[in-house]
């Protein structure tokens, strides 16, 4: 079984749109913040990572299906599964949870790309080892 990390993340007023409801596109976002604390975590750090390798993940896929919605001041549980590993990119399974309900689920890619020509670049051994 695939190690599976768990972010929290409340739902606020500014999630959402006009019909009370998270906006479709917020899922994103939230994505972003649980994959940014599963680095995290792992110990690596992205500042590190551009400043030492000249290097930063990039997102280069996304496919979202959308199962119910969140509201203002839900908690949500999201989570984060790599998928597949490369060696230059990370393909991950996500979800948004809110109890027992799935709200969202999504397979994002990431590339590993130089900062200076944001060309596709092998992720650094020390990063591997930490994250696979």
């Amino acid at each position: 079984m695939k190690t599976e990390f768990v972010w929290p993340v409340r739902v606020y007023y500014e999630d959402t749109d006009a019909g009370g409801i998270v906006f479709y596109a917020n899922y994103l976002k939230f994505f972003e913040r649980a994959r940014t604390e599963w680095l995290r975590a792992a110990g690596v750090n992205q500042q590190q990572m551009a400043d030492e390798h000249g290097l930063m993940f990039v997102v280069k896929a996304t496919a979202v299906e959308y199962h119910a919605p969140a509201r203002l001041d839900d908690e949500l549980r999201l989570t984060v599964v790599v998928e597949k590993l490369g060696r230059a990119s990370v393909q991950f399974v996500q979800e948004a949870w809110c109890g027992q309900r799935l709200l969202a689920s999504g397979q994002i890619k990431v590339g590993c790309v130089s900062k200076a020509e944001v060309r596709p670049a092998a992720i650094p051994a020390e990063v591997l080892a930490k994250i696979g």
